[in-house]
């Protein structure tokens, strides 16, 4: 499949190519599947430099046009040369993708972008945002810090997200779980001060839709003062998408 100008751009900016092949599939809830990938030789390729959050670029064609949606590795395994990834399921090409993959499909990707740098000093505890979309994202990180606490403000909007698999540590995990519609803005801003510690060695990950990540960016770097190194925010997909 041809990746037009936007393959061409990738491609100048050193992008790498591969080839994914679905080995399996489990449908998590009616609006989120999980597709199990051999990683053609991905996972070799990156070598030391595979991280938490990584994640690659997958190719899907529609209407005879490439598109290019981004997301997370789970679980990535460099002996056997496998991962998953994770779909929030909603209308799309990408979606689309999703639920009709049976074995043996093939998926082009491209890795180009990623990255992500361990906060120093380290934490005393992971203050994390986000929704369905970067919950892959979120349980990765949660799995390279297994000894520090979190709190985590995950927004939902189908009833069925209470079953998605967030990786908790009861015992140094706080989940807030805040439906769609009822203001994970507010409740951050009214919530995290209480938890942030001493903003010289907090740490915010946030990763949701594009104007809340961008309004609590702005709040926690202008109002509560923090550095630009310890809050990591990236929007994952825009609400009129």
């Amino acid at each position: 499949m041809g990746k037009g100008w936007e393959g061409v751009v990738l491609k100048l900016l050193r992008g790498k190519d591969f080839t994914f092949t679905v080995t399996g599939a489990e449908q998590v809830t009616e609006h989120y599947r999980r597709i199990h990938l051999s990683d053609g030789g991905l996972l070799a390729a990156v070598g030391d430099s595979l991280h938490p959050t990584m994640w690659v670029r997958l190719w899907f064609a529609a209407g005879g046009r490439p598109h290019q949606r981004a997301y997370t590795l789970v679980d990535p395994d460099p002996v056997a040369g496998t991962f998953s990834i994770e779909f929030a399921l909603h209308e799309g090409v990408a979606s689309d993708w999703a639920r009709g993959a049976r074995v043996g499909d093939a998926v082009e990707a491209t890795v180009q972008g990623t990255g992500f740098t361990a906060p120093q000093p380290a934490p005393e505890r992971l203050l994390v945002i986000g929704d369905p979309a970067s919950l892959p994202a979120i349980n990765s990180l949660l799995d390279a810090h297994p000894d520090t606490p979190a709190t985590i403000w995950f927004e939902t909007r189908h009833a069925s997200d209470a079953e998605l698999p967030v990786r908790l540590d009861p015992g140094r995990h706080e989940l807030r779980r805040v439906a769609r519609g009822e203001g994970l803005e507010r409740a951050v801003r009214a919530e995290l001060p209480d938890r942030l510690g001493d903003p010289a060695s907090a740490y915010v990950w946030l990763a949701c839709d594009t104007v809340t990540t961008r309004a609590l960016t702005a709040y926690l770097r202008k109002e509560l003062a923090l550095a630009k190194t310890r809050v990591n925010a990236l929007g994952y997909w825009r609400p009129d998408a």
